[in-house]
C-alpha cells in the first residue's frame, strides 16, 4: 500500500473544505463579536426589562451575520431614495470637516466608490503585463488611468494596474504601465483571480488574446 499517496489524496479532498469552513467560522465569529459588543452597550443604558431579552440573543450563534446583512440591505435601500441620498451627503460633509478623520474617511470613501460603484472601472478588466522584468508575464487588473500631477509626469497612454500576490491576492503592487505594453485578456475577473490564487494550477479555458504579445 502506498500510504504517502493516500495521505496526499485525502488532503486534496479535505483541505479545501477545511479551509472554507475555517474562513466561514472566522467571519461568523467576527460578526458575532461585533453584535455582542453592540448588545453589551445597549444593555448598559437600557432598562432591565429590555436588557434581559437582549442578553439571551447573545447565545444565538450566527445572529451577528443575519444582523449585518439586514443592516446592509436596509441602509442600501434607504440610501437609494432621495431622503437617504441627502442624509448620506450630510454624513459625508460632517466627516470631511473633522481633522485627521477627514483624510482617512476621504481616502477610504474614494477607494470604496471606485471598487464597488457600478460606474467604477476598478477590477473590471484582467490584463497581462510583463513584470517584474521583460519576458516575465503576470496577470494584473486595470484600476483606471493616472490623473492629476501623476498624469502630467508619466504622460498620456498609461494605465493603472494592480498586480496581486499569490496565493493571497489581497496584497500586491500598484503600477502605471504603458497601455501599448498591456495585453487585454478575454477572461472574467473571477477566472483571473482563480488562476492567480491557484498559482496557475487550475486549468482554465484557453483565453483569446485581443492583442497578442
Amino acid at each position: 500500500m502506498n500510504i504517502k499517496k493516500y495521505i496526499f489524496a485525502g488532503l486534496l479532498v479535505w483541505l479545501p473544505l477545511a479551509i472554507t469552513l475555517w474562513v466561514l467560522s472566522w467571519l461568523v465569529g467576527a460578526m458575532d463579536g461585533i453584535f455582542a459588543n453592540v448588545l453589551y452597550g445597549l444593555s448598559s443604558v437600557l432598562p432591565l426589562a429590555v436588557s434581559d431579552p437582549l442578553q439571551h440573543l447573545l447565545q444565538i450563534r450566527g445572529l451577528g451575520v443575519v444582523l449585518v446583512f439586514v443592516v446592509l440591505i436596509s441602509t442600501g435601500a434607504f440610501a437609494s431614495n432621495v431622503a437617504g441620498r441627502w442624509l448620506v451627503t450630510q454624513w459625508d460633509k460632517l466627516f470631511t470637516h473633522i481633522p485627521i478623520v477627514k483624510s482617512i474617511y476621504t481616502s477610504v470613501k474614494k477607494v470604496s466608490d471606485t471598487l464597488f460603484s457600478s460606474n467604477g472601472n476598478a477590477f473590471r478588466k484582467a490584463v497581462l503585463i510583463q513584470y517584474p522584468r521583460q519576458g516575465a508575464w503576470t496577470i494584473a487588473f486595470q484600476t483606471g488611468t493616472p490623473t492629476g500631477e501623476v498624469a502630467n509626469h508619466v504622460g498620456p497612454g498609461y494605465i493603472n494596474v494592480y498586480v496581486p500576490t499569490t496565493p493571497n491576492p489581497t496584497s500586491g503592487f500598484f503600477l502605471m504601465v504603458p497601455a501599448a505594453d498591456v495585453v487585454e485578456l478575454n477572461m472574467s475577473v473571477d477566472q483571473a483571480l482563480t488562476y492567480v490564487i491557484s498559482m496557475g494550477a487550475v486549468s482554465l479555458d484557453q483565453p483569446v488574446l485581443k492583442n497578442p504579445p
